[in-house]
């Protein structure tokens, strides 16, 4: 059975997502994502329904890989594990909930953008960061030059994405996958448009491809 961290790497792409409605749109979603070849979400706790989303995500789309995004307290850890979460993203280094998750067997993938937080996700045992706000933080270049002292670690970007720097980030040993709200925007959802959800998929998932030739 592949670990959260391996889908994610063969995906690609995680979209980074923002439910204000999930009773109406969650399952309606889930389905354009898997459409479009992306089965995999990241669903961010800065909406009240994060969990509700969770939860019927997995519940009506057993195979697609769900996570909790913005996780900044053990409780929300909590609410989003009973709800099906398969792993957590933070969006920095917080070593108390980097070691609950540990204890209670969930990935955490935390932002980190310093030399000390990278250091720290060392000492902690980490294998996969987020890089948060990526190009804000220095982009690509930066990520580059950290991977010198800590060859370890592969890097899931987030923040700045699109499909048109989306190929330049991917096609970098160290990236693992890049994390982005492009494809599942408030206007795709809010507007019901899971056509164009899944069609920005399929273009992600083709310039996945092309990177990694």
């Amino acid at each position: 059975m592949k670990t959260a961290a391996e889908i994610i790497e063969e995906t690609g792409v995680v979209p980074v997502i923002k439910l204000n409605n999930p009773e109406q749109d969650a399952v309606n979603l889930a389905h354009a994502l898997i459409k479009g070849g992306v089965p995999v979400a990241e669903v961010t706790f800065r909406a009240a329904g994060a969990a509700s989303a969770i939860k019927l995500m997995r519940e009506n789309c057993p195979d697609m890989l769900v996570g909790a995004g913005t996780v900044l307290t053990n409780d929300q850890v909590d609410e989003a594990v009973a709800a099906g979460a398969q792993f957590i993203v933070t969006p920095g280094l917080d070593p108390d909930i980097v070691t609950y998750c540990q204890s209670i067997g969930i990935p955490v993938f935390p932002g980190c953008t310093t030399p000390t937080d990278y250091h720290t996700a060392y000492k902690l045992g980490l294998e996969v960061l987020k890089f948060f706000p990526a190009e804000q933080s220095g982009g690509l270049a930066k990520i580059k030059a950290m991977s010198a002292p800590f060859p370890m670690f592969k890097i899931m970007p987030t923040g700045g994405i699109s499909l048109k720097n989306l190929k330049d980030y991917l096609s970098s040993p160290v990236i693992c996958a890049c994390g982005g709200s492009y494809m599942v925007t408030a206007d795709l959802i809010d507007g019901q448009k899971w056509d164009e959800i899944t069609e920005l998929c399929v273009k992600s998932r083709e310039i996945v491809k092309e990177a990694r030739r």
